[in-house]
């Protein structure tokens, strides 16, 4: 029986840092080459997406995850112009780092004023629904 056509499934992640920054690369490649986006990629076979989201954080800014939370999952079949993907979506913190581009990633850097750029895919949606699920898990801690 051959295998069912199913989307590729894809991890992103919001990095915030202690001044409420959000780690944001530029795309190397199309599509939206050179646009803002959120370091993620695609989980490879017989890796989980905590993984997958961990490895490709690591491989395109050099900063190490915090404590992952999972801030959704994201599968408008129109959201990468490839082709139908879905994506999990994390968010973390991290408290010091300074992001090296790599992969593909042209640049990686900590963006004040994230919400004045356009992202790529729908990473500003997943970054706003990130912003408020680390604002609730914040008010909820002793």
């Amino acid at each position: 029986m051959p295998a069912p056509q199913t989307p590729r499934l894809t991890t992103d992640c919001a990095v915030f840092d202690a001044a409420g920054r959000l780690l944001l690369i530029r795309r190397k490649h199309e599509p939206f080459r050179d646009r803002y986006a959120l370091p993620g990629g695609f989980v490879e076979i017989g890796e989980t997406v905590e993984d997958a989201c961990r490895r490709e954080l690591r491989e395109e800014t050099g900063i190490a995850a915090g404590p992952l939370t999972l801030v959704g999952v994201y599968s408008d079949p129109g959201r990468d112009p490839r082709g139908h993907t879905c994506t999990v979506a994390f968010a973390t913190r991290v408290e010091t780092g300074e992001p090296v581009a790599g992969d593909d990633a042209a640049e990686a850097e900590w963006v004040a004023d994230w919400r004045q750029h356009p992202l790529a895919f729908d990473h500003a949606l997943i970054a706003e629904d990130a912003v408020r699920i680390m604002a609730q898990r914040q008010s909820r801690s002793p």
